[in-house]
C-alpha cells in the first residue's frame, strides 16, 4: 500500500477543483475525490489487517522514507499503525459527508471546496507522518483554511470567532514548536518519531518539554481552560466547517497528545498525569453543565464536545492500556457523532432559519428523516448501548477504574456523573426541537432531507452503528498500538 496516495489524491482533487469551469464541476469533482479517498482509506484498513494476519509485527507498516534537508536531519518519513489507520478512516468519512452537506453552497464555491480539501490533506498528512517536523507542517496546513472558512462563509460574529480561533491555535502551535525543538536538541538532533522513541531522554528534561507539547496539542483538542475557541468557532462556522473542526481538527490535538507528548516523554506523562486527570474531569463536568444552559443548537453541540473530548484526555491521563484504548475509541466515536450532529443542525437551520430550541417544535411531522437522524445522534451522545458513544465511554471508565486508589476512583466517578447531565440536555433538546405540535405554521411547508443530505447522514450513521454493534474490529485495530505506548510508559 503506497501511503503517498493519501497525500497525492487530495492534492490532485484540489488542483482539479481550481481548474474546473463551473460550480457543478467543482461539486462533482470534490464528491468523486472524497469518494476515492474513502475507498483508499477502506483499502488501507484491509491491507493493514492482511499484513497483521500474515504476522507482520513491525510497529509501523507501509513505511516510506525520503531525505528532505539532510543538514537538519529532516526527512519525509511516513507509516501507519492501527491508530493512524483508524484516524485516516475517520477523516475520509467526515470529508465525504462534509462535501455532500455543502452541496448547496453558492458563494465562492470553488474556493470553499478547495479549502475543505486542503483541510483533508493536512489531516491525512498529519496522521501518517513519522517525522515531527513534517507532522508539524501538516498540522499548520489546517489552520488557515479554518480561519478562512469561518471568516468568509460563517455567520454571526464570524470575524471575531475566526480571529479567536486562529490566535489560540497559533498559540498552541508555538508551544508545540518549542517542544519539538526541545526534543530535537536534547535527543541527538533528530525529528524522527521512531528514533526518538528509542532515545533515553533524561527525566528532568522530559518534565520541562512535556507541558509544551501536551498543552500545545491540548489547545487543538479543547483542553480546559484553553477550550474557549470551540463554542465561538463552531457556532460561527459553516456546517461543513463545524464538521471538520469537531470531527477531524480536534482529533489532531488528541492524537498529538498521545502519539507525541505521552509516547515520546513517558516520564513527563507520569509526572503530570494527575493534573491532566483533574483538568479532564473538570472539562467533562463543566462542559456538560454549560451545555444545559445553552439555547442555540450549535452551542449545545459545541459545549458538549468540550465534555466528550474530555473523556479522551481522561483516558490518556489514566495511563492504562484499556483507558488509552478507550480514549482512541472516543476520538473516533466523537468524530463521527459530532460531525453528524453539526450536519443535522445545519439541515434544520437551512430550513427553519433558526437554531434556537425554543422557536422549534414538531419537526418530526414535517422532516421525519432529519428528525430521526437527530434522535440517533442524540442517543449516541448520551451513551445509548448499541451506538459508538457507549462503547467508547464505557471503555474509558473501565480503564480508569483499573487504577486502584482514591484519587483515580473519584475522578472516574465525577466523569461518570456527566452521563446523567448529558441525558438531561440531549433529551430536552430533542423533545423541544422535533416532538410536540408544530409551533410555527411556516414550518408545515418545510421539505425533508435531499439526496445529498441523506447520503451524508447515512455514511456517518453507518460508522456510529458499526462501532456500537460490533466494536471488536476497531478495538482489535487500536489495542496493539495502545500496548506499544503502554510498553513505552512502563519502560519495557
Amino acid at each position: 500500500m503506497n501511503l503517498l496516495l493519501l497525500i497525492g489524491l487530495p492534492v490532485l482533487t484540489a488542483l482539479a477543483v481550481l481548474l474546473s469551469r463551473n460550480k457543478q464541476q467543482v461539486k462533482w469533482i470534490s464528491l468523486l475525490g472524497s469518494l476515492a479517498q474513502l475507498g483508499l482509506a477502506i483499502a488501507l484498513l484491509f491491507a493493514f489487517r492482511q499484513e497483521r494476519a500474515a504476522n507482520n509485527t513491525a510497529q509501523m507498516l507501509f513505511e516510506q522514507h525520503y531525505k528532505l534537508f539532510a543538514a537538519l536531519n529532516i526527512n519525509f518519513h511516513i507509516g501507519v499503525d492501527g491508530i493512524s489507520v483508524a484516524m485516516v478512516l475517520l477523516t475520509s468519512f467526515v470529508v465525504m459527508a462534509g462535501v455532500l452537506v455543502s452541496w448547496n453552497i453558492e458563494k465562492m464555491t470553488k474556493e470553499f471546496y478547495f479549502l475543505l480539501i486542503l483541510l483533508a490533506l493536512g489531516a491525512y498528512g498529519f496522521f501518517i507522518s513519522l517525522d515531527l517536523f513534517i507532522l508539524f507542517f501538516f498540522l499548520e496546513i489546517s489552520v488557515i483554511p479554518k480561519y478562512l472558512l469561518i471568516g468568509i462563509w460563517g455567520s454571526g460574529r464570524k470575524e471575531y470567532s475566526a480571529n479567536k480561533l486562529a490566535l489560540m491555535l497559533m498559540g498552541g502551535s508555538a508551544l508545540i514548536l518549542v517542544g519539538i525543538l526541545g526534543l530535537y536538541f536534547t535527543a541527538g538532533h533528530s525529528f524522527d518519531l521512531l528514533s526518538l522513541s528509542k532515545t533515553n531522554i533524561p527525566g528532568n528534561i522530559q518534565h520541562i518539554i512535556f507541558p509544551f507539547l501536551f498543552i500545545g496539542f491540548g489547545v487543538f483538542t479543547a483542553l480546559f481552560p484553553f477550550h474557549t475557541w470551540v463554542p465561538d468557532g463552531h457556532s460561527s462556522a459553516p456546517t461543513a466547517g463545524s464538521m471538520f473542526l469537531a470531527g477531524i481538527s480536534m482529533k489532531l490535538g488528541g492524537y498529538g497528545c498521545l502519539r507525541v507528548a505521552t509516547y515520546l516523554l513517558p516520564e513527563g506523562a507520569k509526572e503530570y498525569a494527575n493534573i491532566i486527570i483533574i483538568l479532564s474531569a473538570i472539562a467533562i463536568l463543566y462542559g456538560a453543565f454549560a451545555t444545559m444552559m445553552q439555547k442555540d443548537l450549535k452551542y449545545i453541540n459545541a459545549y458538549s464536545s468540550v465534555s466528550h473530548v474530555g473523556f479522551s484526555l481522561l483516558g490518556i491521563g489514566m495511563l492504562t492500556q484499556t483507558a488509552i484504548t478507550g480514549a482512541l475509541l472516543q476520538m473516533v466515536s466523537h468524530g463521527l457523532m459530532t460531525a453528524l450532529f453539526f450536519a443535522v443542525i445545519g439541515m434544520i437551520y437551512d430550513r427553519t432559519h433558526t437554531r434556537m430550541v425554543a422557536e422549534m417544535g414538531g419537526l418530526m411531522k414535517v422532516m421525519p428523516f432529519i428528525s430521526t437522524v437527530f434522535f440517533i445522534v442524540g442517543l449516541c451522545s448520551l451513551g445509548l448501548p448499541g451506538l459508538s458513544g457507549f462503547v467508547a465511554e464505557i471503555t474509558v471508565f473501565m480503564g480508569s477504574w483499573q487504577v486502584d486508589d482514591t484519587f483515580h476512583r473519584i475522578a472516574t466517578i465525577i466523569a461518570a456523573m456527566s452521563i446523567v447531565v448529558t441525558a438531561v440536555y440531549i433529551l430536552r433538546a430533542i423533545g423541544q426541537t422535533v416532538m410536540g405540535p408544530v409551533k410555527n405554521e411556516n414550518f408545515l411547508q418545510l421539505k425533508d432531507a435531499t439526496w445529498n443530505e441523506k447520503w451524508a447522514a447515512i455514511i456517518l450513521v453507518a460508522g456510529i452503528v458499526a462501532i456500537g454493534v460490533a466494536p471488536g474490529w476497531l478495538n482489535n485495530l487500536l489495542r496493539p498500538a495502545a500496548q506499544v505506548i503502554m510498553d513505552r510508559i512502563s519502560g519495557k
